[in-house]
């Protein structure tokens, strides 16, 4: 599903070289790091949203950063979905219409019951101002997983959520990747939702590895 290729990032200081990644259909990856280590950075990059200084990323066999820019928003809109550390919700919409705005983008329906799964159903018609931050966030997985994407990458999904609500939003991330066929690549500063998922790497040194600590 995604292969990654001696990617190297710089910004006034090198973040990271000779990074190799390879996610197959079905696998959940996390990637943890110190604050700073380049973690936000590299899933930017895999996700197709910052093209790296040199180096290659390929999703469902595409090579995305050869990819003209028409073509990369049509496959970003089939392909890819992305959960962000900050929601970017439309602030005047409900929680629905941001559901349904994501629906109507990607040709698909809003699926009720996973709304009900998520636990925000009881306030889908509430303007998102009035919603938690937790809340939100279930939004924002909800308009994510509408879209049927095969890849998801998450910026620490569980950011706003106790530790109880946490483990409910990954498993309801892993049941859909198993359900979908779909991969799913998380980076977060918590080790014991990564402990969660297939394979744990670690950007530590300007080098992405298998943490097996």
């Amino acid at each position: 599903m995604l292969k990654a290729v001696n990617l190297k990032h710089s910004f006034d200081y090198l973040l990271f070289s000779d990074v190799n990644l390879e996610v197959k259909p079905k696998e959940k990856i996390a990637i943890i790091g110190t604050s700073g280590s380049g973690k936000s950075t590299l899933l930017h990059i895999l996700s197709s949203f910052l093209k790296p200084n040199t180096g290659k990323v390929f999703i469902d066999n595409k090579e995305i950063y050869k990819l003209k820019e028409k073509d990369l928003i049509e496959f970003r809109k089939n392909k890819i979905g992305i959960i962000f550390q900050f929601h970017y919700l439309f602030n005047t919409f409900t929680a629905l219409e941001n559901i349904q705005a994501a629906a109507i983008l990607s040709n698909r329906e809003v699926d009720y019951d996973l709304l009900e799964r998520l636990k925000i159903k009881d306030v889908i018609n509430q303007n998102i101002q009035t919603l938690s931050g937790g809340q939100q966030q279930r939004v924002s997985i909800a308009r994510v997983l509408t879209k049927k994407p095969k890849i998801i990458f998450a910026d620490e999904p569980t950011g706003n959520l106790d530790s109880v609500n946490a483990n409910e939003v990954i498993d309801i991330l892993k049941e859909y990747a198993d359900e979908n066929c779909a991969s799913i690549i998380t980076v977060t500063h918590d080790i014991e939702i990564a402990k969660k998922f297939d394979k744990i790497y670690e950007l530590k040194n300007k080098k992405l590895t298998l943490f097996n600590g």
